[in-house]
């Protein structure tokens, strides 16, 4: 996947921010927090967008994404905190097992045991 530029990370943030601010306003399913939501969404989207897929990206961008959605189904009285949290956690874990199965590079923003033992 291509990576976005970074100059497009605020402005897509804005405009997230603004269409919450509107379904808030329009009271569109009046009980969602839509700024919450939608800005959960939008920062796993721009996780994978700006920083491509390595193992840091993978893991994080789905994770907000999935967040988002089922905040939305929790506010909605369609999830229940407590099948919400196990859920989650379950798709955290599988996203960590899929970062390492699909031996996808290491992200530039941490650094791994073999780059530490690279350096002098």
């Amino acid at each position: 996947m291509r990576k976005i530029g970074k100059e497009y990370v605020v402005p897509v943030l804005i405009i997230v921010v603004g269409i919450g601010w509107l379904l808030n306003v329009l009271a569109i399913i009046p009980q969602v927090e839509w700024i919450w939501s939608l800005g959960l969404a939008a920062v796993g989207v721009l996780t994978i967008a700006v920083g491509g897929f390595d193992r840091l990206t993978i893991v994080i961008g789905p994770f907000l994404i999935i967040s988002g959605i089922f905040s939305v189904l929790r506010q909605t009285n369609n999830l229940s905190v407590e099948k919400e949290l196990p859920i989650l956690t379950v798709s955290l874990g599988v996203l960590l097992f899929l970062a390492h199965a699909l031996k996808l590079p290491s992200s530039s923003l941490i650094a791994t045991n073999e780059d530490e033992e690279d350096s002098p």
